[in-house]
């Protein structure tokens, strides 16, 4: 007995992966990591800027609430009210063009909010050719005023429908088609079953959605700044370039912290404790006929919304780029498409293999210790503007206690070895944008049955050898998935990117910017194509892993 307990004690040690202390501390830093700008940012208030805070307080502070509180709100609505009807439309019922419309309104997720907003203002600003040529009908003194508060909420929706659109499809389609079933049966029609039966049955996920749209809402600063709508993330920025108040942008980045923590917390709570259960997947999906005049209505409310949110804006951004012709193919073009693609490259080799150490992490770690993991993977609520400000002070504080002393003792010249370099730019994005690698790299390695690397162990393979021969060549395709998505993601970032830039840095968002800024929206056409461009490989991979549903 005794022989045979050793034998299996030395099985169970031979069969250890990689000691788990060793993984529970790089867990442990990761998360500590990702903390560290939000601990930065909370104790900024313990030198607070009064001079600054009076000015605000006196001149911006309620606006800037208010702005903030009335775009979520109109996002959120708006948001919820086009996604989930256009889920419900292309899952649900039969009507002409559905089976393309099914997939097409996916698009406008490549484009980013910035890139909508000079479209919008573009074509239909006061300067406008729309308007132009409508004042030429109706007289001089006919025009409306584009760059309000509606329009701002409209720009966001139109991009930002499809996480509502995605995750609500996705919920339909896994419901119980007896369960609606049974309502038709106990007298519920049609729009009964859907308000009473299945939109409930949808909340989590739709709410998921709607959280993630409020989310970009909040972490936006390209499309208010273009049009001049003055929220939490502006004031950030006119705080740090304006007042050149690093501790005042960090005060105002907590307070947009807070906001975003808000949201979460109202979602979360807005469940309750209920519970939401869905049935089988749909086999045989039976979709309700429409009837002619009513499925005619609903081919054109789709064809609308894909026409607005995608092919007139691509159309205009291609007739812009055309019109330059190849004037915009300079030298500095290909510096800035040079400087995004290798800011993406780096960055995202730099967060998957994070992401990857994370995964193995939580693998090998259940319990209070994979909740504590799971912290890591906060940094995507965190608005870009916010992340700069709590990476510089950061950043900013260990070059000044630690850096440069240590260059002084050395007898170097002492300079800023962090401030101002790459190195901000890349911390920023691996914090951003790990919970974005992390999610394929956690569905595929819940796909590598515990018993192939106990095999590979039986047989002599070590730590590395496991990882090399078993591992990876089974996440390949996760880890592939998760490139491209850090990659697109951190090719279409803003605000961090134009906080935290070296000189000489720029990239096709920060030429975005400042040619909108200057109103030259002909100029800013090629970088946004190019943009929308790398945006669709995301939405193309989405599309493929939903008709695979």
């Amino acid at each position: 007995m005794q022989l045979a307990q050793r034998a299996r004690v030395a099985n169970q040690r031979r069969l250890r992966p990689t000691p788990l202390w060793l993984l529970r501390a790089a867990g442990v830093a990761l998360v500590c990591a990702v903390l560290v700008p939000v601990v930065v940012l909370a104790s900024s208030w313990l030198s607070p800027e009064v001079e600054i805070w009076q000015h605000l307080v006196e001149t911006q502070l309620p606006r800037l609430v208010a702005n903030t509180l009335f775009l979520m709100l109109g996002v959120g609505v708006l948001v919820s009210v086009i996604g989930v009807s256009l889920a419900w439309f292309t899952v649900m019922c039969q009507f002409p063009g559905r089976a393309a419309f099914e997939w097409l309104l996916m698009l406008p997720l490549a484009v980013p909010a910035y890139v909508m907003a000079f479209v919008v203002l573009g074509v239909f600003d006061f300067g406008g050719p729309l308007q132009t040529q409508l004042r030429e009908l109706l007289g001089a003194g006919w025009g409306i005023d584009v760059r309000n508060r509606a329009s701002v909420i409209v720009v966001f929706s139109l991009v930002l429908y499809p996480y509502v659109y995605m995750l609500a499809r996705s919920a339909f389609l896994s419901q119980s088609s007896e369960t609606l079933e049974v309502a038709r049966v106990l007298g519920c029609t049609s729009r009964q079953a859907f308000f009473r039966v299945a939109l409930p049955m949808a909340r989590p996920a739709i709410a998921a959605g709607v959280g993630l749209a409020l989310m970009e809402t909040l972490a936006d600063f390209g499309t208010v700044a273009v049009f001049n709508y003055d929220t939490f993330t502006t004031a950030i920025y006119k705080s740090w370039f304006g007042f050149f108040s690093l501790q005042a942008a960090a005060q105002l980045a907590s307070l947009l912290l807070l906001f975003v923590g808000v949201t979460l917390f109202a979602e979360r709570r807005s469940r309750g404790h209920g519970l939401f259960v869905q049935g089988a997947k749909l086999q045989h999906l039976r979709r309700f006929p429409l009837p002619p005049v009513l499925a005619g209505l609903v081919s054109a409310y789709c064809a609308l919304v894909l026409a607005f949110a995608f092919v007139l804006p691509m159309l205009q951004l291609l007739d812009w780029a055309v019109g330059e012709g190849v004037s915009q193919l300079t030298s500095r073009f290909f510096a800035l498409l040079g400087h995004s693609l290798w800011l993406a490259a780096m960055a995202a080799a730099l967060t998957v293999t994070l992401a990857l150490l994370l995964a193995f992490c939580r693998r090998f770690s259940r319990g209070r210790w994979g909740s504590i993991f799971a912290a890591a993977q906060l940094g995507y609520a965190l608005p870009g503007s916010v992340l700069a400000v709590g990476i510089m002070l950061s950043f900013s504080w260990l070059d000044r206690q630690w850096l440069l002393p240590l260059q002084a003792w050395l007898g170097l010249d002492p300079r800023p070895l962090l401030m101002g370099t790459v190195l901000t730019l890349l911390a920023a994005y691996w914090i951003r944008f790990l919970a974005v690698a992390s999610g394929p790299l956690d569905s595929a390695l819940e796909r590598v049955k515990p018993s192939l690397p106990e095999v590979a162990r039986t047989l002599g393979a070590g730590n590395w050898r496991l990882l090399w021969e078993v591992y990876l060549p089974m996440l390949r395709p996760g880890v592939l998935t998760a490139l491209v998505l850090v990659f697109v993601d951190v090719m279409k970032e803003m605000p961090a990117t134009l906080l935290l830039r070296p000189f000489g840095w720029d990239t096709l968002a920060v030429r975005i910017f400042e040619m909108t800024a200057e109103g030259q929206w002909q100029l800013a056409a090629l970088p946004a194509l190019t943009l929308v461009l790398a945006g669709l490989i995301p939405v193309m991979l989405s599309i493929r892993a939903s008709r695979g549903r």
